[in-house]
């Protein structure tokens, strides 16, 4: 990154063109550093997300933050004990006070302990593994510090060591950032369970005052949708039947998950929200916020508001969200909101009318729910049984935003459909979230109307009936961004239940839609656990025959798990299943 490059090579090796640096750095170096650089931007996003979680829980224990509660005692509770925290005869207030303690902690201190979160939500085997490579981080902030001053000028060279410092900034991620985030949020705002909503951009209402909430920070969405519900009759006085609130990207998943409020489109998509010509207000916090949403709002009577002080966008009103203030501030942005009503052309709305109906809300504590209501006494065990026997013949996480460069192949749609054909349960986060929903896959009713093997559909109609549905959706949406770490806790909850390695289980990662350095930073996270990734496009790493080599061959025999890098969705299908393949006959399950 310094004046005599920078250095980035891609493929350079194969040109026959320079190797290394004027400074001696080679190829192997420099590609190492780069992706190091990749990953801690993702798991600064989100440690920098986790930190807000854990300043506000604790702001709400010392009674400093009064426009909160805290809606699930029994989430903190589980939290506590999983922490160590007492929990006998104690209060909420008491028991927050500490398990937000120990979340700043583990997020800003620099001893030798390991973070008390990582301790407490790692799987063991993986921790043992972790442990011998030395990369267990005591806190979240000095390895960030840390890794960008060794990828500075003049400093570590060796490729090996780099990547030894990436495994552990995927840690960093996964339980600095990732864990902490969702757990928090879920004490202050509820755990999600099933919930019935609405997805696309037919979910925008043209007698309404319509609001997008775009972004990640549940904070602001959840204060945004409450006080809207108060502000109604304002709306009303205006000329709008109502406001009707809508989610954009991921913090449109938090509130369908927690609230059941409709998801309008994926982070590509928001342009298009404000180009239907009806939405009054677009409401943003952080990450995934394309600059171009300011120009395009300008030519609507749309406000483009942004809240943070680090996000700021040409051409957008700025009111500045802070938490001790968040009723007064939220009050003032859905107030901009309902004035732009007013501003409307109406000759200018164009809503298309595509909608599907959505069945999300499938946390871990969901998940066993459901489970339990086919064996009460050991709700894992139907899961188990059935991914024995080869109805589900393993589990796929799809997670990750919309990339440009792959969505005119469809790749996300194709490669889920390609799954389920094949009796593979997939489970999606994120954007992939919103494709998948408007695709019609997250509707129980329409499980018949996709090509899913009959022994995965028995196995989502069983589990849906006992729950009162037709089915389970064919797809299981667990969250935003941040709740993969609920994947990580249920991979914990089935290796150590079986007595075996995550890296055993037949469960692949995906991202194939890849485009920020957040999902490098949880690939990485998963590839320490032992769940190969698959991503497309390819990561910035041809440059490098060694780096190449560890990702996608070597890592297999350090945590079990190799990169796959696969532009083509029908080969990444094949390649998935042939990963998923060699797991089950290693447990010596049908093949």
């Amino acid at each position: 990154m310094c004046y005599m490059g920078p250095c980035r090579i891609l493929g350079v090796r194969a040109a026959g063109k320079a190797t290394i640096g004027v400074c001696g750095a080679t190829a192997d170096t420099i590609v190492a550093r780069n992706l190091l650089r990749e990953t801690i931007g993702g798991a600064a996003s989100h440690t920098e997300h986790a930190l807000e979680m854990a300043e506000a829980l604790l702001d709400i224990a010392e009674g400093r933050l009064t426009s909160y509660t805290i809606k699930d005692a029994g989430k903190l509770i589980a939290v506590a004990k999983s922490l160590g925290v007492p929990t006998e005869g104690r209060s909420k207030e008491d028991m927050a006070k500490d398990v937000a303690t120990i979340a700043l902690n583990d997020i800003a201190k620099y001893d030798k302990e390991p973070m008390a979160f990582l301790k407490a939500y790692a799987p063991k085997s993986s921790y043992e593994t972790w442990k011998k490579l030395d990369i267990i981080p005591s806190g979240a902030m000095l390895p960030i510090m840390n890794g960008m001053h060794r990828t500075s000028m003049g400093n570590d060279a060796d490729p090996v060591n780099i990547l030894l410092a990436d495994l552990k900034l995927g840690l960093v991620d996964g339980y600095g950032g990732l864990t902490i985030a969702t757990e928090l949020s879920d004490i202050i705002f509820g755990t999600p369970k099933p919930v019935h909503s609405y997805a696309n951009l037919g979910t925008i209402k043209e007698d309404y005052v319509n609001i997008a909430v775009h972004g990640h920070n549940p904070m602001l969405s959840e204060k945004i949708l409450e006080v809207a519900e108060r502000l109604e009759p304002r709306a009303r006085e205006a000329g709008a039947k109502g406001i009707n609130i809508v989610g954009v990207c991921c913090t449109g998943n938090e509130l369908l998950m927690r609230e059941g409020v409709s998801i309008a489109a994926n982070e590509m998509q928001a342009e298009s929200v404000i180009a239907t010509g009806a939405l009054e207000a677009m409401v943003v916090d952080f990450q995934c916020i394309w600059p171009i949403l300011g120009q395009v709002a300008s030519c609507y009577h749309t406000k483009l508001i942004t809240t943070m002080p680090y996000v700021k966008i040409p051409g957008a009103l700025h009111i500045e969200f802070s938490s001790e203030h968040a009723d007064e501030i939220a009050e003032k942005i859905v107030g901009e909101a309902i004035a732009a009503y007013s501003n409307r052309d109406p000759a200018r709305v164009n809503i298309p009318s595509e909608i599907s109906e959505v069945f999300a809300g499938f946390s871990v504590e969901a998940i066993v729910g459901a489970l339990s209501r086919l064996n009460p006494k050991d709700p894992l065990e139907p899961l188990i049984t059935n991914i024995v026997n080869g109805n589900i013949y393993g589990v796929v996480g799809i997670v990750g935003c919309p990339n440009p460069k792959e969505r005119k192949k469809l790749y996300t749609e194709r490669l889920v459909k390609g799954l389920l054909k094949n009796n593979v349960m997939v489970i999606v986060t994120g954007c992939t979230a919103h494709i998948t929903a408007q695709e019609g896959l997250m509707d129980p009713n329409k499980i018949d109307s996709f090509e899913i093997g009959a022994g995965l559909k028995a196995v989502l109609k069983a589990v849906g009936s006992a729950s009162g549905l037709p089915s389970l959706p064919a797809v299981l949406h667990m969250g935003s961004c941040v709740d993969n770490s609920r994947i990580g806790v249920l991979l914990k909850a089935l290796s150590e239940k079986l007595g075996v390695k995550v890296s055993d289980l037949p469960v692949v990662a995906s991202a194939p839609e890849l485009i920020t350095e957040k999902a490098v930073a949880i690939g990485t996270w998963a590839l320490d656990l032992g769940v190969s990734v698959h991503v497309a496009p390819a990561l910035r790493i041809e440059g490098s025959k060694m780096v190449t080599e560890v990702l996608t061959k070597g890592l297999k025999d350090i945590t079990g798990s190799v990169l796959i890098q696969e532009e083509d969705p029908d080969v990444a299908i094949e390649t998935i299943l042939g990963t998923i393949r060699e797991k089950r006959l290693a447990l010596k399950l049908n093949a």
